[in-house]
């Protein structure tokens, strides 16, 4: 079923669509949870329609990743279909551009290639052509290279180029980094959001809102791209391979540096964390090698032999730590743990150290236990684990956290009371995916600040630093279109455990 046999499935599609505001439930789908090829064809029309070549190159790089649930990259290299379409319609890159690391003279750009090469990008600086790498991607590295781009000036967008083999990757999106301003006084951006899954991928309308607003960078922390494929390593790359042929996420990344950390459906599947039942620490390894290969973090967790995906980096005005709430889970009987003990002090001591004067604290399901009685999130499994670090952070009096989750389809936001008369703020924007989940709204839960469901939208907190003794942050839940469905400004004074 194509695109254009969704568009008849309600009447409320071609508005809808004319608008670039459609919803999910506007074209009667729910997302295929088989995860054939077939569905993914569906999924790559769904919001634009490609040109015949790219939707057969993804059916012959779906049909080698399909051979064995190990299978890696190296099998398109491999596959004569794939290698033969990409020579005929000269693609010399599977994906990217995507910007990560942002600096304040920089950032990583990542790039997947047909087959092993040397990569490099090149930027123009002060009249001056200066060139990155060469960098190579090998078997060894899923076919991606990261090139670390420095020297730029601050609070300017550069335009950069990338060149495979001396080859320059032609893309229909802009490619340029934009470094944080000098002047503290500038506001700056960071969008957020959960749960685009596969299908929300390619909303055109959400990426060019989400641009227009020009964030320094994007935080996405759970269920993006890959959905549900447990241990089937193939179909993960398939799932990553799926995602780098919309529109709409190149056209984000290319100029967007992202963040990343995961939850369930990207992990394993449904509630699924830790080593699941059936499973081995070998099946778990596996899906996070598979990971770290497809995203542009600067690290992930304690690296290959301790495992994980959580991460620290400075974005302009604010820390952001990601933490990893299902690599290291555990149910020990009497006591569980959502974090790892490792993880736990890694978390304790990058909040000690964090110079910002924002903190922007990270978890794939949500801190609170308002929605669906805290199924699958700390109030279930581990309470204790919360109560430690909420009580290490106003302890230890460290100022500007604010708390964003996910998991939960829609987007609400709550104010966590504590004993002491303080309380945190939640932004739990799991809308990029534009799905309806449990109750956005309830009068039983008191502190709630919105809610809204079944729309496609993304969080946003804009930093002012002008009142440099008690800065502003402020947090908006936007809709694709650029409608603004919340709003509320903080001081970081109001951020700050007493």
């Amino acid at each position: 079923m194509k695109r254009r046999e969704y568009l008849k499935n309600s009447a409320l599609a071609s508005t809808a669509v004319a608008f670039g505001l459609p919803t999910q439930e506007s074209y009667g789908y729910t997302g295929p949870k088989d995860g054939d090829l077939q569905s993914a064809l569906e999924i790559l029309e769904l919001w634009d329609k490609k040109p015949e070549h790219e939707l057969e190159i993804y059916s012959a790089i779906y049909e080698a990743l399909a051979t064995d649930k190990q299978a890696s990259f190296a099998a398109v290299v491999q596959s004569e279909k794939v290698q033969k379409l990409c020579r005929q319609h000269e693609v010399i890159h599977l994906g990217g551009p995507m910007l990560g690391c942002l600096s304040a003279d920089g950032a990583k750009v990542w790039v997947r290639t047909t087959k092993p090469a040397q990569v490099e990008v090149k930027i123009q600086v002060e009249n001056e052509e200066r060139v990155f790498g060469p960098v190579s991607s090998t078997l060894e590295s899923d076919l991606t290279a990261v090139v670390e781009v420095k020297g730029l000036p601050a609070g300017v967008s550069s335009a950069y180029r990338v060149f495979v083999d001396g080859k320059e990757l032609v893309t229909s999106a802009k490619t340029e980094i934009t470094t944080p301003a000098a002047d503290p006084s500038v506001h700056a951006r960071v969008a957020i959001g959960t749960c685009q899954h596969r299908w929300g991928l390619g909303h055109l309308g959400l990426a060019e809102t989400l641009l227009e607003r020009n964030p320094l960078g994007m935080l996405m922390y759970g269920d993006v791209a890959v959905q549900d494929r447990r241990d089937d390593l193939g179909m993960h790359r398939a799932d990553y391979a799926l995602r780098d042929f919309h529109k709409a996420w190149r056209n984000i990344v290319a100029q967007t540096p992202v963040y990343t950390s995961w939850d369930d459906h990207d992990y394993f599947d449904n509630d699924l964390s830790g080593i699941p039942k059936g499973y081995t620490d070998a099946d778990r390894r596996g899906v996070r090698r598979v990971y770290t290969q497809a995203w542009n973090n600067e690290y992930y967790g304690l690296g290959d032999k301790s495992g994980g995906v959580f991460h620290h980096a400075t974005i302009g005005p604010c820390d952001v730590i990601m933490t990893d709430n299902r690599y290291f889970r555990e149910n020990k009987g009497e006591k569980n743990s959502f974090l790892g003990a490792e993880q736990m002090a890694w978390l304790k001591q990058t909040l000690l150290s964090c110079r910002a004067p924002f903190i922007i604290l990270s978890c794939g399901t949500m801190w609170s236990d308002y929605v669906s009685k805290a199924k699958d999130s700390w109030g279930t499994w581990d309470p204790e684990g919360r109560e430690e670090i909420l009580s290490f952070i106003e302890e230890n009096s460290i100022a500007g956290v604010l708390l964003i989750s996910g998991d939960r389809h829609g987007a609400r936001g709550f104010k966590i009371p504590r004993e002491s008369g303080y309380h945190f703020y939640e932004f739990e924007p799991a809308s990029l995916g534009g799905r309806s989940g449990p109750p956005a709204t309830s009068k039983k839960w008191e502190t709630q600040l919105y809610g809204f469901d079944n729309k496609f939208a993304f969080g946003e907190f804009t930093f002012d630093l002008s009142n440099h003794d008690d800065p502003t942050v402020t947090y908006r839940l936007v809709e694709a279109g650029g409608k603004e469905l919340y709003e509320i400004a903080l001081k970081r004074s109001e951020l700050t455990p007493i």
